[in-house]
């Protein structure tokens, strides 16, 4: 082999090696970061180790520790209490699966299977999980190490503290969940993840990060290049600093063509890029996050179609309970409030240092969030006159709530539209004018029509 083969060789070997050493991209750390989010098994087997971990380091220092004549305990003894942790343990992780099941049924059947993505996330269940498994796997690892002239004294004693402390956490989690599980509570919970987006979206806005691209924003002249979806799926999220730094190397402007939460079908164009050197199809795609399914995390319009879906689930004759969509409607309302108080755009546009234009994103106007949160209840709720009520109540308090005017013509258009399915449903002159009448409480809170 010649002098040029090796080099060749050499080359070759330090290109794999730099390619294997190349970073996770953005997309999949981020598709990682939600996984272990939702992943219900990751605790528990960190407990696993760590309980036995515990157990080596307990039976290390039995003897460096010197307790108490009444903590300390015979051969027969030790081996009885952990057999008995051992098995209390395992029949506790059973009976926190079951509830994890009847959850499961409830959201499904009754709720929107869409909650299912933040009732995963819990860290009260996945702490309840791990001690459970820590305290098996420490109780185990204890009892093997009893022998007939040594009994780990300090472990025992660990682990009935342990086991208290599991009994804690347990009590901790039924109360949670005996409490959480009803449709208002989940209501409320979601609205405080979609709101907790939308502040991270006013402050990046403030901060002159994000910008509003009024009308067609003037873009750089040049070739465009389409940058294609691979794999498809839904549009979870990207990373818009990265993606304004990479035109800025490159000296393009890039358009991000769907909206956080659109599914963008594999071959569908996913960017824009206008300029003569476009950057690498892989370095784009490697910062913009498809999934299986929407999350929260920068679409605040998912909480509110999760609300929407609990409402009109309540709606449906099969569980006929309007009551409980007056109370989602709350939650509605006061995430309308949040969201209408801001300046809208239907696109974004991030600038460089200069302020050149570099990236632009499609985005959510008022009128989008005003019908995902009132069409479909309306349509499904037509015919109950809580829901007519309180709709009305909704809107009317949104005219009332000092929003900016670009904002209130969409509202009375939903008020017109809110007119026009009462006169299609309700045809006494007296059931009309009842189902007219603003009220917060749906029936029984009094008129309550703006001054």
């Amino acid at each position: 082999m010649g002098k040029g083969s090796s080099v060749e060789a050499r080359t070759g070997r330090r290109k794999t090696s730099r390619r294997a050493r190349a970073p996770l991209s953005w997309a999949t750390a981020f598709a990682l970061r939600q996984y272990v989010m939702a992943c219900l098994w990751i605790a528990p087997l960190l407990g696993i180790v760590l309980g036995s971990l515990l157990a080596d380091a307990a039976v290390a220092l039995d003897g460096a520790v010197r307790l108490p004549e009444e903590w300390r305990y015979s051969t027969s003894t030790a081996g009885s209490v952990l057999s008995s942790i051992v098995g209390a343990m395992i029949a506790l992780l059973g009976f926190v699966v079951t509830i994890g099941i009847l959850v499961v049924q409830q959201a499904t059947g009754t709720l929107s299977p869409r909650y299912m993505r933040l009732w995963y996330r819990d860290r009260l269940q996945k702490a309840v999980l791990a001690t459970f498994t820590g305290t098996f796997a420490f109780a185990f690892s204890l009892l093997r190490s009893i022998e007939a002239d040594f009994v780990p004294d300090l472990g025992v004693t660990l682990a009935g503290a342990a086991v208290a402390g599991s009994l804690v956490l347990l009590l901790m989690y039924l109360n949670r969940f005996i409490h959480n599980l009803r449709p208002v509570a989940i209501a409320a919970l979601v609205a405080r993840a979609g709101r907790r987006v939308i502040h991270q979206g006013a402050l990046l806005a403030a901060s002159g990060t994000l910008r509003q691209a009024d009308g067609m924003p003037a873009r750089p002249a040049g070739p465009v290049t389409p940058v294609l979806s691979a794999t498809g799926g839904a549009l979870q999220g990207f990373h818009p600093a990265r993606l304004a730094a990479l035109a800025e190397r490159y000296d393009c402007h890039i358009v991000l063509t769907h909206p956080v939460g659109d599914f963008v079908p594999p071959g569908a164009t996913l960017f824009e890029v206008r300029g003569s050197s476009p950057p690498p199809s892989r370095e784009l795609t490697g910062l913009v996050a498809l999934g299986v399914e929407r999350t929260i995390e920068q679409d605040p319009a998912f909480g509110l179609r999760i609300l929407v879906d609990i409402a009109i689930r309540a709606l449906s004759p099969a569980v006929n309970d309007p009551t409980t969509a007056v109370q989602v409607l709350n939650h509605i309302e006061a995430f309308l409030h949040t969201i209408g108080r801001l300046r809208l755009s239907g696109r974004y546009t991030l600038h460089d240092a200069r302020g050149v234009p570099r990236l632009e994103v499609p985005g959510r106007s008022w009128e989008d969030f005003l019908q995902l949160a009132v069409t479909e209840i309306r349509e499904y709720g037509a015919g109950s006159l809580q829901i007519c009520r309180r709709l009305r109540a909704l809107l009317d308090g949104l005219l009332d709530a000092g929003l900016p005017e670009e904002h209130l013509e969409a509202v009375r258009t939903e008020l017109r539209l809110l007119d026009d399915a009462v006169d299609r449903v309700y045809f006494d002159p007296d059931r009309r004018s009842a189902a007219l009448t603003p009220d917060r409480q749906g029936i029984g809170g009094g008129a309550g029509r703006r001054m």
